[in-house]
């Protein structure tokens, strides 16, 4: 357990288990409170001393990331960090793209960790199977020698249930944690 003096919460979206885990595996660690972002309210932010966003990569965003713009104000005395979970193995290029897109202006300060999720097509809503799908016809007509690292893991992970998720990759998030302390 991440001994914290400071009183926090978890705000999270969860589409495909992943982030859900993740945010299990850490409240556990923290005894910080859990609330979805579809229930986010403006005191979870005044309430709390350190806020946590965690959520799956959609399209290049971070869901949640709406209503930590809209009430960055109240961010400004508090810890922030945000975690992002996603299918692909960490890319650095990817990851600071991903960063430069979602955590603008008064966010862009944020630490942002990146874990890696789970692929399972078969638990896909049908528009995300069909839009994955179409990626694939697109990613299987590009040069090998061509593919980003996050294309060459989509076409590796094709059709196959495969699940990257472990506790072991919050260990930089409850190190910053820990560091909140001194």
């Amino acid at each position: 357990m991440v001994l914290i003096k400071m009183r926090g919460i978890i705000l999270y979206f969860s589409k495909y288990v992943s982030t859900k885990k993740y945010v299990d595996w850490l409240s556990k660690s923290t005894n910080f409170d859990v609330v979805p972002v579809k229930k986010a309210k403006k005191s979870h932010i005044k309430d709390y001393d350190v806020i946590i966003l965690g959520s799956g990569i959609y399209a290049s965003g971070i869901k949640g990331v709406k209503f930590l713009r809209k009430h960055a104000k109240l961010l400004s005395d508090k810890k922030v960090l945000i975690f992002c979970v996603g299918a692909s193995p960490f890319d650095e290029k990817a990851f600071q793209t991903l960063k430069d897109h979602n955590l603008k202006d008064d966010l862009k300060h944020i630490p942002c960790f990146y874990l890696r999720g789970a692929w399972n097509m078969d638990k896909m809503t049908f528009i995300d199977r069909t839009l994955c799908k179409l990626l694939f016809k697109m990613l299987a007509k590009k040069e090998k020698d061509k593919l980003e690292v996050w294309e060459k893991a989509l076409l590796a992970a094709g059709n196959r249930v495969v699940d990257w998720t472990n506790e072991r990759y919050l260990a930089p998030i409850t190190k910053y944690l820990a560091n909140l302390n001194q």
